[in-house]
């Protein structure tokens, strides 16, 4: 296991390490070209938009099986390193200057907003997918409500049968007063956001300060009602953190399109205007 993980680590660092010598090259070109008074804007933001239309193909990739062209994990590391290199070709194309006009200012802007949406992108991926392999299973976010309503279904028939086994109803009665709700629907997503245990903690808590009430049987059922309240609390987790995945794609993808719909624009109007 070691083996691999060195070896993954070496590949990064290879590609970290070509990267930046990819960059520092093609910035010493780019300094020569403007020291030699040459015009690199138009070959700067063409290349700019290749890269941008290269980087949107990776959403597309992800969504295709067959060509296989490439692993989606060699897909992902290319997006990576060919974003970093647009963020210098974009401070060549713009001559390290604020840009002016409605459609300059309208390109930076969604330029920018995209690229920095794709670094909070990794900043995400790379610390919820640790957390939620200690939540629990891994679970489709799409089936959340499915697991849902069955763990609701076996909650309600444990409280049947605390009902029918013991003629009491010390736990139905907690069941309606305090567990209805939390197992009718997702519950607690503000905490969970925030790495929060409390509202679990408080719900456990409750449910032990009615040991002193039941019997034996209904002891018994607890414990297993217990686990479900677990369960649930662990699904609304993923629920949560996978939705922070699903709204950044939400915001990122949309962005990237529009940066590419403008950046067309805005190479015909130049061509079309300035020859």
């Amino acid at each position: 296991m070691v083996q691999p993980i060195r070896t993954f680590r070496f590949r990064r660092y290879l590609s970290s390490l070509l990267t930046l010598a990819l960059a520092a090259g093609l910035a010493l070109l780019l300094i020569a070209s403007n020291l030699s008074l040459r015009d690199t804007h138009y070959a700067t933001g063409w290349a700019l938009l290749g890269m941008i239309l290269f980087l949107a193909c990776y959403n597309l990739r992800k969504k295709l099986t067959y060509p296989p062209l490439l692993r989606s994990a060699t897909w992902l590391q290319l997006h990576l390193y060919v974003a970093w290199i647009t963020l210098l070709v974009f401070a060549f194309h713009i001559g390290f200057r604020i840009p002016n006009g409605i459609i300059e200012v309208t390109l930076a802007t969604l330029y920018i907003t995209t690229f920095t949406s794709g670094v909070l992108g990794i900043i995400l991926t790379r610390a919820i997918p640790p957390r939620l392999a200690v939540r629990g299973s891994e679970v489709i976010y799409e089936r959340i409500p499915m697991f849902r309503r069955e763990l609701r279904l076996r909650a309600e028939n444990l409280m049947i049968q605390s009902v029918e086994k013991t003629n009491a109803t010390i736990l139905s009665d907690f069941y309606t007063a305090h567990l209805a709700d939390y197992f009718a629907r997702s519950r607690n997503l503000r905490f969970h956001l925030m790495q929060s245990h409390k509202p679990l903690h408080n719900l456990l808590s409750k449910l032990t300060t009615q040991d002193r009430y039941l019997g034996t049987e209904e002891r018994a059922i607890a414990v297993e009602l217990r686990d479900l309240i677990k369960t649930k609390d662990a699904l609304d987790y993923h629920l949560a953190m996978q939705g922070i995945l699903k709204i950044w794609l939400f915001i990122h993808i949309p962005l990237t399109y529009m940066l590419i719909a403008v950046a067309v624009v805005h190479a015909f109007l130049i061509h079309v205007f300035l020859g």
